[in-house]
Formats: structure tokens, sequence, C-alpha cells
């Protein structure tokens, strides 16, 4: 309960503040190309050190990499609560992500090494799932009432006593791990290659659209990414003690999960923050009402990832669970394609909503098992930062990229004489159709790669014969 408060406090605050933009923009001055750093620098920071912050977790030790992140991540939170100017404001989001990387990278490693009995593992990965899964759809909603009722700062500083309760209960809670020391990992050639690599990645991605895609800018720092990456995976298999033992990828299930969560949450990033732009624009929600209008999303996921999908999982295995919730999320998907300018949310918006709470509740806490299979407890940090590094960086792609495929179109029919709404609605229409084409792909990544294991109480009966620890339902 502790390490998922800390999380939920981090997933919150990558969405509260998109609602308030529009009044950190009158206030500070930001213009409309540069307010996009308000979320930028926390993005950038926060994606391209999660897979290092992870292994650090390994190294120095979970618990301690946890605290000082919220450390990080609470001061970090009252300088942007206290900003009265646009680079304080920006510089404190850039450190805010840090301290969130740090501190959200080790949570699902320390979960699956508290748990290591199948059936409570199933349980907590459920809680986990749902908090890191409909967070942030909590996030618009308090972001809204919160700018509504006080002001922006505001839902920076309420991250204060949250931060303050978290790490008191931690130090009272969490065990203390010592880490397996620098010794066993310490490679900085190989941690700066990695960090550069993902910032830079990060970067190319959330300012595509302002260059465009086919952009020199877009194209040279995306090319530069790549080359700082495939650096990277030749340093770690040469290195004597490498950050990230590329041995990890060799589980079908572990590379196959990541594969699938990345266009999953691709698909998925693009429901929320296009489908809020269409109740917004479109049907004409202010950004209370926006809120509200996913709750529904918001509880199907949690009734579902805090028990069923835990049952589901130990009686069947989670490649099991797994492939009808992606249909479900990609049924959702395709329905909200047909939504219409005169459209209801009732009928339009509602019955795609559930589809994609259902498939999302199902799949999320399948894939937090799949992705920490067979995982080595020295390593869980590891393919925790992973599983965290695949959701960032996939989202931020895949809403990047649907984002604008969906202005293009709008802009092609309103240069024909298109009216807003119906260039807009149509602009939608598009991008929810790709998602649905992303989950299908999802699909079949996991019929062809992943493994099928057995349910969790098999595995149990494997681990008390006497076999060796199991850490998800689909490792024996």
């Amino acid at each position: 309960m502790v390490l998922c408060v800390g999380m939920l406090m981090i997933v919150l605050d990558a969405t509260i503040v998109n609602v308030a933009l529009p009044k950190i923009q009158g206030d500070l001055g930001f213009s409309q190309s540069s307010l996009a750093w308000v979320v930028n620098a926390y993005l950038i920071s926060f994606g391209g050190l999660l897979l290092l912050a992870g292994r650090l977790g390994d190294l120095l030790g979970r618990r301690d990499v946890f605290l000082t992140g919220l450390v990080l991540f609470t001061g970090a939170s009252l300088a942007c609560g206290l900003a009265d100017s646009q680079t304080m404001l920006v510089v404190a989001r850039f450190v805010q992500g840090v301290g969130g990387a740090l501190t959200s990278a080790v949570i699902l490693g320390m979960i699956v090494t508290m748990f290591p009995e199948p059936g409570e593992q199933a349980k907590a990965i459920g809680v986990y799932s749902f908090v890191a899964s409909a967070g942030g759809s909590i996030g618009l909603l308090a972001g809204g009432a919160i700018t509504q009722a006080i002001n922006w700062h505001w839902i920076f500083i309420v991250n204060l006593p949250i931060a303050v309760l978290t790490g008191t209960l931690a130090l009272r809670y969490l065990r203390r791990d010592g880490g397996l020391g620098f010794a066993r990992g310490a490679d900085l050639p190989g941690a700066g290659l990695i960090v550069a690599a993902l910032m830079m990645g990060v970067y190319a991605i959330v300012e595509a659209s302002n260059y465009g895609w086919a952009s020199a800018h877009t194209l040279g720092f995306g090319a530069g990414a790549v080359a700082l990456l495939v650096g990277f995976i030749i340093r770690e298999a040469r290195a004597a003690n490498p950050l990230v033992p590329l041995r990890i990828f060799r589980s079908r299930n572990l590379s196959g999960a990541n594969a699938i969560q990345a266009l999953m949450v691709a698909g998925m990033y693009g429901m929320f923050f296009l489908g809020a732009l269409y109740l917004q624009k479109v049907l004409g929600f202010d950004s209370l009402e926006v809120g509200l209008a996913f709750i529904p999303v918001t509880a199907i996921i949690g009734t579902l990832s805090l028990g069923f999908s835990a049952k589901l999982n130990m009686r069947f295995g989670a490649r099991a669970t797994l492939i009808p919730g992606l249909l479900a999320v990609a049924a959702g998907l395709a329905l909200f394609s047909h939504i219409t300018v005169d459209g209801s949310y009732w009928s339009g918006v509602l019955p795609a909503m559930v589809l994609v709470g259902i498939g999302a509740g199902l799949s999320f806490p399948s894939l937090m098992s799949l992705a920490m299979s067979g995982v080595r407890p020295e390593e869980a940090g590891l393919a925790s930062g992973l599983v965290n590094t695949t959701l960032q960086v996939g989202g931020a792609l895949g809403l990047a990229v649907l984002a604008t495929l969906s202005t293009n179109r709008t802009t092609t029919l309103v240069a024909s004489g298109e009216g807003t709404h119906a260039a807009l609605t149509s602009g939608y229409q598009l991008a929810f159709l790709v998602g649905a084409g992303l989950l299908a792909a999802a699909v079949a990544v996991a019929v062809l790669v992943l493994r099928s294991g057995p349910p969790a109480a098999e595995a149990a009966a494997v681990e008390a014969a006497g076999a060796e620890p199991v850490f998800s339902s689909e490792a024996a």
C-alpha cells in the first residue's frame, strides 16, 4: 500500500498538470509553443532515467533509491508550486521527472521480491496495475477540481503531505535491502549512453508535433537516439559488469510483454488524450466534466485489477487472460472510431470506454506478471525499470503519432472547406482506428511470442515441492 500510494502520486502528477495548462499559460506568460515544455521537461527526464533508475535500485538498494526519488520529487513539487517564472517552473518540472523516475522505477521490483508466493503476488500486482493504469484519469479529475476551486499552484503543493506520509511509512514498513554494490554493474559509460539515448528519443518524439515527423530536426535527433542505443547495446555486450545484462531479453515472455505493453499504451493514450479533446471541443464539456466522464474507465479497471484479474491469472495463466483483454481494448478503440459530430456521451462514448476499461483491467496485471516472469531477484529492479520505460516511451510515441495523424487530417479537411467540428471529429476517428490497429498488432505478438505457463496455483505446487522460487505465474 505504501509503494502504491507513492506510485499514485507519480502517475497523478504526469496528468494533473494537463488540465491546468491554460491557467499556467495566462499567469506566467508562456507562448503556445513554450507551454509544451511544462509537460516535456518532465517527460524527458522521467522517460530518460527510468531504466537506469531501476538498475540503480538493484545495485544500491531499492528502498534507498525509492526514498531518494521521493525527496527529490517532493522538493521539486514545492518549487513548482512556488514558481513565479517560466524558467523556474520548467527546471523544477525537469527535477520532478528525475525524482519520479527514481521512485517509480523500483516499485514493481520491490513488489515481486516482497511477494514471491504466486497468489499473493498476483493480488499485489493487481493493485499496482490499477494505480499505474487508472491513476491518469484520476489526475484529470483532480486537476480540473483543484484548478477551478483554488489555483494551479496547488496541483503541485498537494503532493507535499502525500509525499511526507509516504516517506514516513516507507521508513517504518519497508525493509532496507543492501543491493549488489557498484562492483556488480557500475558501467558508467553504459549508463551515459542509455540515458542520452532515451532522453534524445523522448525529445524527438515530443517535439515532432512542432517540427514535423519528416523534418531534419526530428530525423536528426531520432537518428542520434538510435545511434546511441546501438552503442549502448555494443557496450553492454562487451562490458565485464554491464549495467543491463543483455541475457534478460532472452526471456520471450519478458521481451514479448514489453513489446505488447508499448503497443497497447500507444493506442490507449490516444483514447485518453484525443477522447478528452473530443468531449471538450466537439461535445462542449468543461474540464471537470471531462474528468467525470472518464470515471467509468477508472472504476472498471480498478474493479478488475484489484481482484477479478488476479483470480483469472491464478486459474488460467497470464497469457490466456491477456489475449481476451487485448481484444476488448481493440474493440473499444474501433467503436470509438465511429463517434459523430452530434454524438452523445452515453451512446457514443461510454460503451467504448466500458470495453477499453474491461480490456485494460484484464491486460495490465497479466502484462506485469509476464514482464517480471523468470526475473532473478537481483535483477528485479532492472525489469521493473524496463516495464516503466516501455510504458512511458510507448505512450509518448503513440500519442505523438496519433495526435499528428489526427491534426493533419483535420487541417486537410478544414482547408477543403469542411466545418471545424466535422473536421476535428474526422481526425479523431482516424486516430482511434489506427489505435485499434496497434492493439491488433499487440494481439499478434501475444499469440506468436508469449509462451503459455502453468497457472499460479500449479506454480505454487512446483515451488512447494522444492523447485527454484518463482516470481510470477509464468515461471516454472
